[in-house]
């Protein structure tokens, strides 16, 4: 299958790239800067360096490697930027999936998030609805009617990525405020998933169904369980515990990923913070 990554160099893009080419899939990355070309070619894709929130360019590329398939990986989180990043879930996908539809292409795979339901104390299913009060809403909203526009598209919505490259890394943003002691235990809940899991399900995801389904790990947590076990991870001190701290958030299913055959490779964060060590 000849596929089209978009955000090839990304936290998930650098390690879906190759399980595609391992899987016999052809593959063009994409890159908005061209310093990073060579990276897509190193890690065995054709580079193809486009600006998502460029409409011209995006169907030029398109057009250009005529893909099967989409998968849309593309995210603008390096400097913490989340109106930076609404905005490329907005018109960078609005700009995939016109283009793709021009194109006649049919399947598309792109990454979305799993925090954003409804709290509630329940985990979270597909079915359930979204919190439109929270701030990422807009452009996760304008991201999943888009791709659910497309013949067959997947929506893979994600936990919180941890492993290296991400904020959860002991270089990362995350790091840095639990060595800070910014960070308190708290009732709020977080589901995660280890980036390496979260490339493996975008593999998997091109023989699914359409539709949105989560891709979390096996142990949803409030922040009072995890971030004890990933302070002592970093080596960082004992946060404190937050006064009047409200619960916030909701525990998320990973139900219907396993049913269609994804299993996590860290099924736990307590497994995945250890090996930071």
């Amino acid at each position: 299958m000849k596929i089209l990554l978009a955000g090839a160099t990304g936290v998930v893009g650098r390690r879906l790239l190759p399980l595609l080419v391992q899987a016999g899939h052809e593959v063009a990355g994409t890159t908005r800067r061209p310093e990073r070309a060579e990276a897509v070619r190193d890690l065995g894709g054709t580079p193809v360096v486009m600006d998502a929130l460029d409409e011209a360019a995006v169907r030029a590329a398109v057009e250009t490697v005529r893909p099967d398939a989409i998968v849309h990986q593309l995210t603008d989180l390096t400097g913490e930027d989340f109106a930076a990043n609404s905005r490329l879930r907005i018109e960078g996908t609005r700009h995939l999936v016109d283009a793709a539809l021009a194109a006649g292409v049919q399947t598309m795979i792109a990454q979305s998030i799993a925090w954003l339901y409804v709290p509630s104390d329940t985990p979270a299913v597909e079915t359930d609805p979204l919190d439109p009060t929270l701030p990422p809403y807009e452009g996760v909203a304008g991201l999943e009617t888009a791709v659910g526009e497309m013949p067959r598209g997947v929506v893979l919505r994600y936990g919180a990525l941890y492993g290296p490259g991400t904020w959860y890394a002991p270089d990362g943003a995350i790091a840095k405020r639990v060595r800070a002691g910014s960070l308190r235990l708290t009732p709020a809940w977080t589901s995660f998933v280890h980036a390496d899991d979260a490339a493996a399900a975008a593999l998997a995801a091109l023989d699914w169904p359409a539709g949105p389904v989560n891709i979390v790990d096996d142990e949803p947590a409030t922040t009072a369980d995890w971030l004890p076990v990933y302070s002592a991870a970093l080596g960082a001190p004992m946060p404190g515990k937050a006064r009047h701290a409200a619960a916030t958030g909701r525990p998320v299913s990973n139900a219907k990923a396993l049913g269609l055959g994804w299993k996590p490779r860290v099924p736990s964060w307590r497994t995945g913070f250890a090996e930071m060590r």
